[in-house]
């Protein structure tokens, strides 16, 4: 590593220790980041668990800043060494970029340069803006279109970067849809705006950057599209994944496929709407394209009508579609012929930016018409192909036709683990049990070989934290009286802290018949309740219950992980039940009829480890800091009933465990 090492940066007499006078030294910190540094080196792949608490962001961009900065790549000695950092959520996107890389880049006195990737959609195209504008009478049905439309014209003029996350207001889809970067409404170099162009500008630090920040729907995109020789991040050297346990989840979908019916109706719209009299081919009066939108929305209707029926008709399925050709196919011949018909058409044109649009327009359809004959012929391997049905709007119900890989470790393993020098995974949750086991983890992503490091937190548990098991409580398969039972749990450990609360459910339903037992209650004890199912996003949720005196939030899926509330905001957690995946999602039921086909146990291999990596997540959401205190409380009685209990138990950490009785509330 040259002049310096991990030591030098973050070691108890580091440069970091001298210039943050509050610094503590984490032993555990130094050793991942002497295990990154090694693995970076020598060209091997690693996967750390690092309890929270252990600063995992400085233990990888140290030794991956001191590998880029003072190295080469070894393949080219013009390009720069690159190392791609991946996150799942954007909070740890934003406090890489905006907080820890820039500390670092002030205290280690090389130099290096880092940025934050964006998928090009996230990106004003200039000349789209100006297409957009020209055409809005045409083009929008609503007033408030063309006012945020007028508002993104006099952003562009000031905006330092031209991304979505600069711009004041979110704008409406129909809005955005018709001024972002595309590629396939590319001018490129004969663009008269290219030498100003902001998705350019951006794409150039990217290519000059050392470090590249990502997230991992990005780096999955990117890793499916070099699959056919396309890419949208440039070589790199080594990739670090944080929050390493989402990445099974966000593979398989981006090496799946998605085609919605929402999507057909979309996209038909913004070329003629018969409603409204608005779109594209009006601006340019393309008659015959327009009487042939009409018919493809006509079959439209028909193809996903027809897929709805069969859904009614085969509630058993759980949606899974076991056979190709489900349905004849109607729409993607019309699709077909309305894509040919708008190529021609922009063919004809003289003036190349109108050209471009509808070009792209004709390649979005063809793309379209292309997805539902592939899904519906089952054209991608080993994978399990499902349609999902959502309520009632406009003329047919919503309909998804999905399809995702039964495994998508062949894969990884080939495109990624194979290819890449070095790849590090690290989260807070990679093992599972009492002897922190990295064996399901490894198996799921495909990855035979690689050194292993678990660490544990720095927090001290045993003073910090307090394990509340409830005995007596009903099981779970009894829904009735267990939902009842678990309402007047959290009526009861909710008063205890006075608020102050997460409670984590696995299902909406529970959430919602939760909150409505629960909402007068509330007002009465002056607490407030802060819903996922009241539709609000969830980082406006965060914050409101942040600055709250006394909140209770209830979430499922996606407050059990990636949320960081320090401080005396949260003291208490409550698991109201033990977070198995449901095993009639098609995907789920697919892959324990692999692991059952291949002489395995679907539970004890796949749904036992899933649920174990979940309830820890859940658990890490109370304590944040070295100053946090609370409870945990587990409603489920499984945890103590039955065997596996044992399993959940031994993979949190260690602190005091106190069981009550659901009965009285004494202990038991």
């Amino acid at each position: 590593m040259g002049s310096f090492s991990v030591d030098d940066i973050l070691g108890p007499d580091g440069r970091i220790a001298r210039r943050l006078p509050r610094y503590e030294h984490r032993q555990q910190q130094l050793d991942m980041a002497s295990a990154v540094a090694a693995a970076i080196e020598n060209k091997r792949h690693l996967m750390v668990e690092a309890g929270t608490g252990v600063g995992k962001s400085f233990a990888y961009l140290v030794p991956a800043i001191l590998a880029v900065a003072e190295e080469r790549a070894d393949d080219d000695e013009d390009r720069p060494r690159r190392i791609v950092v991946s996150t799942h959520t954007i909070s740890l996107q934003e406090q890489l970029i905006q907080k820890d890389l820039p500390l670092l880049n002030s205290v280690i006195p090389l130099e290096f340069t880092a940025v934050l990737a964006k998928g090009r959609g996230n990106y004003l195209s200039k000349r789209r803006l100006g297409a957009a504008l020209s055409r809005a009478k045409t083009l929008f049905a609503k007033d408030e279109e063309e006012s945020q439309l007028d508002h993104i014209k006099g952003w562009a003029k000031d905006s330092g970067d031209g991304s979505l996350s600069d711009l004041d207001f979110r704008p409406l889809g129909s809005v955005w849809d018709e001024v972002h970067s595309d590629s396939g409404n590319c001018l490129g170099r004969n663009c008269p705006t290219y030498d100003s162009c902001f998705y350019y500008r951006a794409r150039r630090r990217v290519q000059n950057a050392q470090i590249i920040v990502v997230n991992h729907a990005l780096f999955f995109s990117d890793l499916a599209l070099r699959r056919s020789g396309v890419n949208l991040l440039p070589k790199y050297d080594a990739v670090i994944f944080d929050e390493a346990h989402t990445i099974e989840a966000v593979a398989g979908d981006h090496l799946g496929l998605s085609v919605t019916s929402t999507q057909i109706d979309y996209t038909l719209n913004k070329l003629f709407n018969e409603r409204t009299n608005k779109g594209l081919l009006i601006h340019h009066g393309l008659t015959e394209a327009m009487q042939q939108v009409v018919h493809c929305q006509y079959r439209a209707q028909q193809f996903f009508t027809e897929i709805d029926a069969w859904l009614a008709e085969n509630p058993q399925s759980s949606g899974r579609v076991r056979q190709a050709e489900l349905v004849p196919n109607v729409l993607t011949p019309a699709l077909a012929k309305l894509a040919a018909q708008v190529k021609n058409a922009g063919e004809d044109m003289n003036d190349d930016s109108q050209r471009q649009d509808l070009t792209s327009m004709s390649d979005r359809i063809y793309l379209l018409a292309d997805g539902i004959e592939s899904w519906r012929t089952q054209t991608i391997e080993d994978a399990v192909y499902w349609v999902e049905s959502s309520q009632q709007r406009g003329p047919y119900r919503r309909v998804k036709l999905s399809a995702a890989p039964v495994d998508v470790g062949p894969v990884l393993r080939s495109e990624l683990f194979q290819s890449v020098d070095s790849v590090i995974l690290t989260s807070a949750t990679l093992a599972v049990g009492g002897t922190a086991s990295f064996d399901f983890f490894k198996s799921r992503v495909g990855l035979t070989r690689c050194e292993t490091l678990a660490l544990g937190s720095p927090f001290d548990y045993a003073e910090q934290a307090k394990l509340i098991l409830v005995s007596e409580m009903p099981d779970p398969s009894d829904r009735r009286n267990y939902d009842r039972a678990v309402v007047d749990m959290i009526r009861r450990y909710v008063g205890r802290t006075q608020g102050r609360a997460f409670v984590l459910f696995t299902s909406y339903e529970m959430m919602r018949s939760a909150a409505s037992a629960l909402t007068r209650w509330f007002t009465q004890q002056q607490i407030e309740l802060f819903s996922q199912s009241d539709g609000m996003p969830r980082n406006v949720m965060l914050e409101k219950f942040k600055q709250a005196d006394k909140a209770v939030l209830f979430g499922t899926d996606s407050f059990w992980q990636g949320v960081d509330v320090p401080g005396d905001a949260l003291q208490n957690v409550i698991i109201t039940k033990l977070p198995f995946s449901v095993p009639d999602q098609p995907l789920l039921q697919a892959r324990l009829e692999r692991i059952k086909e291949q002489g395995g146990q679907p539970f004890s291999e796949y749904q036992l480890p899933e649920a174990v990596i979940k309830l820890r997540q859940g658990f890490g959401r109370l304590i944040r800091t070295q100053d946090d205190t609370g409870i945990v409380v587990i409603l489920d009685p499984r945890v103590k009933t039955k065997h596996y209990g044992k399993v959940f138990l031994k993979s949190l950490p260690d602190c005091p465990v106190v069981t009550e009785s659901y009965r009285d509330g004494s202990f038991a």
